[in-house]
C-alpha cells in the first residue's frame, strides 16, 4: 500500500500551538504522508495548514466525519474529553474522537486538568517526538510504512 493510502488527523483547538508541533514532526519525518488539520476553531486549522498540513478543515461537524475517515489521530488529550480545551472540544467531537477506530495518539497537556501517570512531566518536544515514533509503530504494524527522504523508514 502507499503512503497516499494513510490519513493521519490531527486535532487540536486554541491557537493550534501543540498540533503545529504535531504536524511538522510528522512531515519532517514522512514528508508524502497524508496530514489532515482539524481546529476546533480557524486560529488553530490556520496554524497546522501553516505547519505543512496537506488540508483541513474546521468545526464540530469537520472533527466529527473526519475522525471517522482518519487511520491515526494525533493530537492533546483534551479532544477525547467532552468541553476539553477550555470548552472547545464540544461533546459530539470527543464522542467522534473516542468512537473512532482510528489510533488515538493523545499528548499530555497540563491546560486541560487530566494527569496522566506515565512519569514526570516532559517538555512539550518530548511528546512530539514520542508522537512521531508511537506513529512510526503504527505505520508499521497497519504495514503501510512511509520513507523518509533519507530512505530510512
Amino acid at each position: 500500500m502507499g503512503e497516499r493510502d494513510v490519513l493521519v488527523a490531527v486535532v487540536d483547538g486554541q491557537g493550534g500551538g501543540m498540533g503545529r508541533g504535531l504536524v511538522e514532526a510528522v512531515k519532517r519525518a514522512w514528508p508524502d504522508l497524508r496530514v489532515r488539520a482539524l481546529g476546533t476553531n480557524a486560529l488553530a486549522t490556520a496554524a497546522m495548514l501553516r505547519a505543512g498540513a496537506d488540508d483541513g478543515a474546521t468545526g464540530e461537524n469537520a472533527v466529527a466525519v473526519n475522525a471517522a475517515r482518519a487511520d491515526v489521530i494525533l493530537g492533546p488529550v483534551g479532544i477525547a474529553i467532552p468541553n476539553g480545551l477550555l470548552g472547545e472540544v464540544t461533546p459530539r467531537m470527543a464522542e467522534a474522537v473516542g468512537e473512532s477506530a482510528a489510533v488515538k495518539i493523545l499528548l499530555p497537556s497540563q491546560r486541560c486538568g487530566i494527569r496522566l501517570a506515565a512519569g514526570p512531566v516532559q517538555p512539550m518536544q518530548f511528546y512530539l517526538d514520542e508522537a512521531v515514533r508511537l506513529l512510526g509503530q503504527e505505520l508499521g504494524r497497519l504495514g503501510r510504512i512511509p520513507h523518509n527522504d533519507d530512505g530510512r523508514t
